[in-house]
């Protein structure tokens, strides 16, 4: 980190003599020095940050300071600049975590943050460390690593937070164990005779009592409306009338005072403000590119002399930013009155941004001065390295805001646009786009390349492209003919380009069921990536080998895979990190295949940590099936039944095959249940038959159905279903079987056994179910048994008492497993509850979301809380009210705590 940044982030504001004592916060925040934390939480203009200076000046314990901003989001970031802000304080606290932090092998945050703790708890002074503007980071990596601090936090240490909205932090139970320190707004609100103090401290006037009453009425004790008053009152001859305007419109009131602050600048800074109301953050080379006022610098002291809102970052002021309010009404009224300006002014911003390698500022600029031209070359020229570290859905974001006909004429632009459009799933943008590249490749007059080294492999990346795109409609001659096509056009030294449609021929042969091709081929495009250096790329593509070893039955193969890309992310740093969430994905559901869903569940929570910090396109959608299918392992079928919702609702389209579906997933889901008809209607509307043509793409629904026949005919003795089940499984097996698809065969040699067990074939069934065990038990594949509940565990009981099991080192093991897997089975089940007295009890996840209405949370908050849609929990919400019988939140948690629910 610069030192310049750093000493702005770690400045503590100056302290000035209080206007208006406070005495009564100031002893409340001293005696929450007892506690963990203290929140001081209201909207702008309050006067948080100069409450908390004034009483950082009449503590005794000494404070270290950080103040936050919308880059502070990366969880690394924060917490090298936390420790930075403690050793102010402490100079060798956190020494050997920052150490940590800055390595290339970044261990997982927990054992950071638990580095970071024992390091602390070895300082001896009591300290207290103050986050300024909370609200401004939007990261929940950050909210849980500050949930685990606080959760941990020696004694001797008190965190202070600052924020316009409430933090994302278990408030409520630091709450109810007398640990949190709260102001709120109410609190810090100016009392009429704190209002009658601060307005004869600031005007000098005397102030008749109405009218200190009408001016405290109406900012209701704002303290930032009623410092306008003073500074709009101050030299004027009218108060009296003056004080009558301001009970008028609130609206109207802010801009008339801000208006009248303004007015009564000269010419030269008023034009400055307005000006420079454009940037987030202003120094003096800036401001001077953006207003060609010289000694911007000067201006700026000034303005901060003045105390026109202008707040210094660092003790150097250099660097200044605008109180946000003000910046706002600024930016209004440079809108409302120089319209004109605006381009120019975002025109010099975006060069200066541009000179000085801040690429992602001058585009923006560039696009709100409406110079799409340069956004274009600009963004154009990001593309190559933003597709690199995945950034595509940010650069995407940015080219749709330029106009069509400017993109059609520049093919590398147009390229760039249909992969990002590509990644999105929005295949029939990214067709449009690569028709526009090759129709200015057909003809050249009027072209516009930005872009030199990308135009000259262009071909090669239009037939990269539409290998991508043909291969995510199913076209397979199309996907291998382009893929053909590309690696033809690209230089064989050129390892990144080549790896592409090399490993969507990968894809492809995996589509068609033939996985050992597709390992092949996959694993070679890897090698490419690796060669050329993009280790995102290889570890991105890790979790796809791994699919395909468990698909041929090589578990303990997939799980290797996994880690070893764990282990080279973790040397290589935050970038190649951006694709460990779908490792742990992956880990997650082959940990589940092993039934130990304790490594399920913390793989997951691993995943979800990394994933919501930088989201590739399709984690969402793998994230749920995961967590529905650990969901469904512990009984919860309807939040099973969710996440699946969730996952349909996340679900992206791309070039990796579905082979298990989500529609087909529900299905089964449904079984458990003893939905039989809504199953059969999945049936009826994927037009499945027993006697269908079969395919690797449709084997999974193919098994579904057989396992629907098998339900059926349990249900109602219906002999066809069983005949067709068990024709349709004598079918798929000898076709999964020469594929060397070993997880189908696993499966289907399971069904076959129970469908015999129900005809009342115990031989034959013993026969399929010792073949299945036999291939399973060197992988060491348990779910798969588990997973078909107490029939499966009478047959495999049976069979031991009756017939006898292989006598190898291996199953002698195998067998106990597999019998404690099923006796340990209600572990993982949901804790039976004391009876609910409801004619229809409500779920545990709709007991869950009681839970957490009755704590507080709005739905949003519970959404976001539970990783759910809006709309399903609105849904849950329902249902509660309706099992209830009751209309209103605070109804729903009353009648449940009568009830003895809650």
């Amino acid at each position: 980190m610069s030192g310049d940044l750093l000493q702005t982030k770690l400045y503590i504001p100056p302290i000035r003599p209080s206007l208006v004592p406070r005495p009564h916060l100031i002893a409340k925040l001293k005696a929450g020095l007892a506690g963990k934390l203290t929140l001081v939480s209201a909207p702008a203009g309050f006067g948080k940050t100069t409450l908390v200076s004034e009483w950082i000046a009449d503590c005794e314990r000494p404070f270290a300071w950080l103040s936050l901003d919308e880059r502070d989001s990366d969880l690394t970031h924060f917490l090298t600049y936390l420790i930075a802000a403690i050793q102010t304080i402490a100079p060798t606290a956190g020494e050997r975590t920052a150490a940590l932090l800055a390595s290339p092998n970044l261990p997982p945050t927990d054992a950071v943050l638990t580095a970071l703790l024992n390091e602390m708890s070895a300082v001896p002074q009591e300290m207290a460390l103050v986050l300024d503007d909370y609200h401004v980071v939007d990261a929940r990596p950050i909210d849980a690593a500050l949930t685990f601090l606080l959760d941990h936090l020696p004694p001797q240490l008190h965190l202070v937070i600052t924020t316009r909205e409430d933090p994302n932090l278990p408030l409520s139970r630091l709450r109810v164990r007398g640990q949190l320190t709260e102001i709120r707004a109410a609190d810090l609100r100016f009392t009429l005779a704190e209002t009658a103090v601060f307005l004869h401290q600031v005007t000098g006037l005397e102030l008749s009592p109405a009218e200190i009453a009408a001016l405290e009425t109406r900012t209701e004790g704002w303290i930032a409306g009623l410092q306008l008053a003073a500074l709009s009152m101050q030299g004027r001859g009218d108060v009296h009338s003056f004080i009558e305007a301001f009970a008028g419109d609130n609206r109207f009131i802010v801009d008339y005072l801000v208006d009248e602050v303004l007015q009564r600048q000269p010419q030269h800074i008023q034009r400055f403000l307005l000006q420079t109301a454009i940037l987030n953050r202003l120094n003096g080379s800036l401001c001077t590119a953006v207003t060609h006022q010289e000694a911007s610098s000067d201006l700026l002291e000034e303005l901060e002399r003045s105390n026109l809102f202008v707040i210094p970052l660092d003790d150097r002021r250099q660097w200044y930013r605008y109180h946000h309010l003000f910046a706002d009404v600024l930016q209004a009224r440079l809108m409302k009155e120089r319209p004109e300006e605006l381009p120019g002014l975002h025109q010099r911003a975006s060069a200066w941004y541009e000179q000085n390698d801040f690429t992602a500022d001058a585009v923006q600029h560039a696009l709100a001065a409406q110079d799409f031209e340069g956004a274009a070359r600009m963004i154009e020229l990001a593309w190559a390295e933003m597709d690199r570290s995945r950034q595509s859905a940010i650069w995407l974001r940015w080219a749709k805001k330029l106009p069509d006909e400017l993109i059609r004429v520049r093919p590398v632009l147009s390229v760039g646009c249909a992969w990002a459009f590509l990644d999105a799933g929005e295949l029939e943008a990214a067709e449009g786009r690569l028709r526009d590249a090759e129709q200015c490749l057909e003809a050249p007059a009027g072209w516009v390349i930005a872009d030199e080294e990308e135009f000259e492999y262009l071909p090669g990346s239009i037939a990269s492209a539409r290998t991508y795109h043909a291969l995510a409609l199913g076209d397979m001659p199309g996907t291998v003919s382009y893929a053909r096509q590309a690696l033809g056009l690209l230089p064989k030294e050129e390892h990144l380009r080549r790896g592409t449609p090399a490993a969507l021929l990968g894809l492809a042969f995996w589509a068609e069921g033939n996985l050992i091709e597709a390992k092949q081929a996959f694993a070679e495009a890897m090698t490419s990536y690796q060669k050329a250096g993009n280790i995102l790329f290889v570890i991105t593509g890790a979790y796809v080998l791994a699919e395909m070893a468990l698909a041929q039955g090589h578990l303990r193969e997939a799980i290797k895979i996994c880690e070893e890309a764990l282990q080279l992310a973790q040397a290589h740093g935050e970038i190649a990190m951006r694709g460990a969430a779908d490792l742990y994905t992956e880990l997650s559901e082959l940990h589940f295949e092993q039934n130990n869903l304790a490594a399920a569940k913390e793989n997951l929570r691993q995943s979800k940590a990394l994933g919501e910090e930088t989201p590739l396109p399709r984690w969402r959608y793998r994230w749920h099936l995961a967590q529905a299918h650990i969901q469904e392992a512990a009984g919860n079928l309807g939040d099973a039944l969710d996440s699946l919702n969730e996952a349909e609702r996340h679900y992206v389209r791309g070039p990796v095959p579905d082979v298990r579906s989500v529609a087909a997933l529900q299905a089964r889901i449904w079984v458990r249940q003893g939905r039989l008809s809504e199953a059969q209607q999945w049936v009826t509307d994927q037009g499945l038959s027993d006697g269908d043509d079969l395919s690797y793409l449709r084997e999974f629904d193919h098994i579904t159905l057989a396992r629907i026949l098998i339900a059926r005919y349990r249900h109602d003795g219906t002999e066809r279903t069983i005949r067709e089940a068990m024709a349709l499984l004598e079918r798929l097996l000898p076709a999964a079987k020469a594929a060397g698809r070993t997880r189908s065969v696993l499966e289907i040699l399971t069904l076959q056994a129970l469908a015999h067990e129900a005809k009342g074939d115990t031989p034959a069934a013993f026969e399929r179910l010792e073949k299945a065990l036999a291939l399973a038990e060197p992988e060491g594949f348990v779910r798969l048994f588990v997973g078909e509940g107490a029939p499966m565990e009478k047959l495999l009981t049976k069979m031991q008492d009756e017939y006898g099991l292989s006598e190898t080192e291996g199953m002698k093991g195998y067998i106990p497993k597999l019998h404690a897997a099923f006796s340990q089975q209600n572990d993982f089940l949901p804790a039976s509850r004391t009876p609910q007295p409801l004619f229809e009890p409500l779920s545990e996840r709709e007991l869950e979301v009681l839970q957490l209405v009755a704590q507080g949370f709005s739905n949003r908050e519970i959404a976001e809380r539970l990783f759910l849609a809006l709309p399903t929990v609105k849904g849950h919400n329902r249902n509660i009210y309706s099992k209830l019988q009751v209309n209103r939140r605070t109804e729903a948690v009353a009648r449940a705590r009568e009830l003895g629910i809650l």
